[in-house]
């Protein structure tokens, strides 16, 4: 049977410092040059709760940082080019930047879905470690250079919800032949069991629920959800982040562009990526708790985790999924293998450390 959600909160935290943002560079305007304006294009609605806003805070921390030197126009989905096509404007040059998530690009660049979420992988604090300490950066980098684009961390859901369903899942049997959006690693593992996946825009979810294109659908989390009236659409909210235990929200800069700049706006961009990586999370953390409150006691949304053999059976899937994977593509094998590297060196800490903690909080406070 499929289990009610006792009440349970998981703690993401930034893994590297943000102390970066106060030793940006400082440049007075007597020795500014002439204003850099960039455009940045992303896949979210204009002004969307976290995703959108988030994009609107990097702009305008590089604003900010640069002491006005660079100024960069947001651009929401649809507004100069549609959501999933952030990646090719962007290394194509007709905007300089973009926001969006790696996953979308999985068709073209296999390997680029790891640089948003691995199932059953690396928590957010573990997988900022991994980029900022480990090395992820380097891998992303010398991955998307191929494609005229420099990456970064602008962001991180945390961890993510598995999703909205029309009708309660006591079995295995109950996923066969779902259609479900559910895009990157998880989505290809979700075929493996009998769902079938599409890919689509967060703004076209709420219509395909409503009209029975999708029978469920995963979107992000409360906060995000809630904001796209799901709950108007399905009854069954369920968990166990295994599909995305942390989702990365990525900033593209065109290479050439990026090229061109000055070092010490160099160092304001990425210092403006790693303070609004950390903002959002810090947000998520905060309006997911509220909206997931909204959610039950206001809507009476019915939270549910997956039977144990789904779970296992998603597991297995993705295992496989990713083994055809690297087999087939030499960059997502070195991801893949730098990835779980770090997974099983910090896993042993994580587990005697934060998930102790947890536990022990649940033992005594209930």
């Amino acid at each position: 049977m499929s289990r009610p959600l006792h009440r349970r909160h998981f703690l993401t935290a930034l893994g590297a410092g943000a102390a970066g943002i106060a030793a940006a560079p400082f440049v007075s305007t007597a020795r500014a040059q002439e204003t850099i304006t960039w455009k940045m294009v992303t896949s979210w609605p204009k002004n969307f709760p976290a995703l959108g806003t988030g994009a609107n805070d990097f702009a305008k921390r590089i604003e900010q940082l640069s002491g006005g030197r660079m100024r960069v126009e947001v651009y929401g989905a649809g507004e100069l080019v549609p959501a999933l096509e952030v990646f090719d404007a962007v290394s194509s040059g007709t905007a300089q930047m973009g926001h969006s998530a790696s996953y979308y690009w999985r068709g073209k660049v296999p390997a680029a879905q790891m640089f948003t979420a691995v199932p059953f992988g690396m928590t957010t604090q573990e997988t900022n470690a991994w980029l900022y300490q480990g090395d992820g950066q380097a891998l992303w980098d010398a991955l998307y250079a191929k494609h005229n684009l420099k990456p970064f961390a602008v962001g991180n859901t945390g961890t993510q919800m598995a999703g909205w369903f029309k009708r309660e899942i006591n079995s295995l049997e109950d996923m066969q032949g779902l259609k479900l959006r559910l895009p990157g690693l998880a989505g290809e593992a979700m075929n493996g069991i009998g769902v079938t996946t599409l890919n689509m825009p967060g703004s076209e979810i709420f219509t395909s629920m409503q009209t029975g294109v999708l029978d469920a659908s995963d979107w992000v989390g409360p906060y995000n959800d809630l904001a796209f009236g799901l709950h108007q659409v399905a009854d069954y909210y369920y968990t166990s982040a295994w599909n995305e235990p942390s989702a990365i929200l990525e900033g593209t800069v065109n290479l050439d562009a990026w090229q061109a700049l000055p070092d010490d706006l160099k160092v304001v961009v990425e210092e403006a990526a790693r303070s609004a990586n950390l903002a959002m999370i810090n947000e998520f953390t905060l309006r997911n708790a509220e909206a997931l409150k909204t959610l039950v006691e206001e809507h009476g949304v019915k939270l549910r985790q997956f039977p144990d053999e789904v779970i296992q059976a998603l597991y297995d899937s993705s295992q496989e999924v990713l083994a055809k994977q690297t087999e087939a593509d030499e960059d997502s094998r070195k991801i893949l293998e730098s990835y779980r590297d770090f997974q099983s060196l910090v896993r042993p800490f994580s587990d005697v450390g934060e998930f102790a903690y947890l536990k022990t909080r649940e033992l005594v406070s209930g």
